[in-house]
């Protein structure tokens, strides 16, 4: 059986959405809508975007649910969760007008995505088994890494994509 390394299964960086860190939310979201992957035949939406800075260095990834949550209004953001949770009763409008809602999030998709974004917690070299990226995912509760080449960042590892071959391997 041929080992398999991150370099073989990567998404290379030129295949993978990234971005500036200073774009705003709302062109993060235009990229996430735009971008599809293709690996082994199927296509696939991203869930994540590389954030680099103006060198090209990997500062972070961007996800739909931290854009998500950097949309929510400012004027919410002081409030308890339980009553956040209750603008979404029926009586909602009575609180806050459906426009105050919309202009809120419409502001803070202004927000440059450096400020949502999570940062790099784990490499993996281009030479590295499969099985350690599988371990560095565990164990840092992480579903894509940064694969990197004489640490230089040239693609990525998805959850999906090492569990696939992982499978390959067991069945």
């Amino acid at each position: 059986m041929q080992q398999k390394t991150a370099g073989d299964i990567m998404i290379p960086l030129d295949e993978y959405p990234h971005i500036p860190y200073w774009l705003t939310l709302r062109q993060a979201i235009a990229e996430f809508d735009k971008s599809e992957i293709v690996t082994s035949g199927k296509v696939s939406r991203t869930r994540f975007v590389l954030v680099f800075d103006e060198e090209y260095q990997l500062l972070g990834t961007v996800r739909r649910r931290d854009i998500l949550r950097g949309l929510e209004p400012d004027f919410l953001k002081d409030k308890p969760l339980r009553d956040r949770k209750m603008l979404f009763n029926k009586d909602v409008f009575a609180i806050y007008s459906f426009d105050k809602l919309v202009d809120g999030v419409r502001k803070q998709a202004d927000m440059p995505v450096k400020d949502v974004m999570m940062p790099i917690v784990v490499t993996v070299d281009s030479k590295d088994h499969i099985i350690k990226a599988m371990y560095e995912m565990v164990d840092h509760n992480v579903s894509i890494i940064p694969v990197v080449d004489e640490e230089k960042v040239v693609g990525v590892l998805r959850s999906n994509d090492v569990f696939h071959e992982l499978a390959r391997m067991l069945l």
